[in-house]
């Protein structure tokens, strides 16, 4: 892991050759604002999300709620979005992908406030935390929960670093399902239950594909940018028509998780609620089209965000209440 983690630091520091002196403090904001803006709060519902769920599919499998796996898990999550936030911020300011056309939310590196160099020592600090925190995780579920943690940690990296960054290809999506759906979720119930069920494979995927949905949205906005700037993401694969397409692709998949949920053996309760909540994310599909300006792809992708937590909120919420009840 060390050895991992010293390559990758090589690497990112190799980049740094024409890094400014100092940032540009003409309009930087106060240091509480600064660490805000660089952390991405908006962004945790992301990760926060999928270990919800996992700690309610394990609460219900097990018959047991564990707030310590809860918490530590939660801590450990937060820690690597952040982590991978702050790795991003510096190195997509680094290889040219974030520059003053930039239409999406502020950047810290590429505005200058802090140098690359400062943003990358940062991320590492974060992702040690995540080390603190997810080793109580490990000390409960021993081997496969250390190896999810250090596989999530290289793959945070991976995302915008090494010779194949992930953000830089077409995978960014599949990445997104697996890391923030199917790993977190049945990390999170496996340490409840000790075992992997189908059931936490299919509320995986519900909590999974709209976060995939979030990344589909904001790649179809940067087509132009991420074209210029040497990338290759799905959404310039498929263009913007086709990213459409997908989006209510991917909605067709959660609806029919949460029928498969039911059916083998869930809560109906559960399922029946999360296909309600399907309904909340029609509106963003509308506002969207091939032609649709940058800013109602900003509002749309507020939009997926809030969605996904809804409908992770009214999943669990449900399958509690159907677990209850009996229904």
């Amino acid at each position: 892991m060390l050895a991992l983690a010293s390559k990758s630091d090589h690497d990112d520091y190799a980049m740094i050759q024409h890094e400014p002196d100092s940032p540009n403090r003409n309009d930087r904001p106060g240091p509480v604002r600064l660490a805000l803006i660089a952390a991405r709060p908006h962004t945790l519902p992301l990760s926060l999300s999928p270990v919800l769920a996992g700690s309610v599919v394990g609460w219900i499998e097990s018959g047991s709620f564990r707030p310590d796996i809860l918490l530590a898990g939660a801590l450990a999550a937060a820690a690597i979005q952040i982590g991978t936030n702050l790795h991003n911020d510096a190195v997509d300011t680094l290889n040219g992908t974030d520059d003053e056309k930039r239409v999406g939310p502020v950047r810290v590196t590429q505005r200058g406030w802090v140098t690359p160099t400062q943003m990358l020592r940062a991320s590492h600090v974060v992702f040690a935390l995540a080390f603190l925190f997810g080793s109580y995780l490990v000390a409960l579920g021993g081997l496969p929960i250390l190896l999810i943690g250090v596989i999530s940690v290289i793959a945070a990296y991976g995302y915008s670093s090494g010779p194949w960054p992930i953000s830089r290809g077409p995978l960014g999506e599949l990445f997104v399902l697996v890391f923030f759906g199917l790993v977190a979720v049945g990390g999170i119930a496996w340490l409840h239950t000790g075992q992997l069920t189908t059931a936490t494979v299919l509320v995986g995927l519900v909590v999974g594909l709209p976060a995939s949905m979030v990344l589909l949205v904001n790649n179809a906005r940067d087509i132009e940018t991420d074209r210029a700037a040497g990338r290759k993401t799905l959404a310039i694969v498929l263009g913007r028509r086709g990213s459409l397409r997908l989006f209510a692709v991917f909605l067709v998949a959660v609806a029919a998780s949460l029928v498969l949920l039911a059916f083998q053996g869930g809560p109906w309760l559960g399922a029946l609620a999360g296909l309600g909540g399907l309904l909340t994310a029609i509106p963003i599909w509308n506002r969207l089209g091939e032609n649709a300006a940058p800013e109602a792809f900003n509002e749309s992708l507020k939009g997926t965000v809030k969605f996904q937590m809804a409908l992770t909120a009214v999943v669990c919420a449900g399958l509690l209440l159907a677990t209850l009840v009996n229904f």
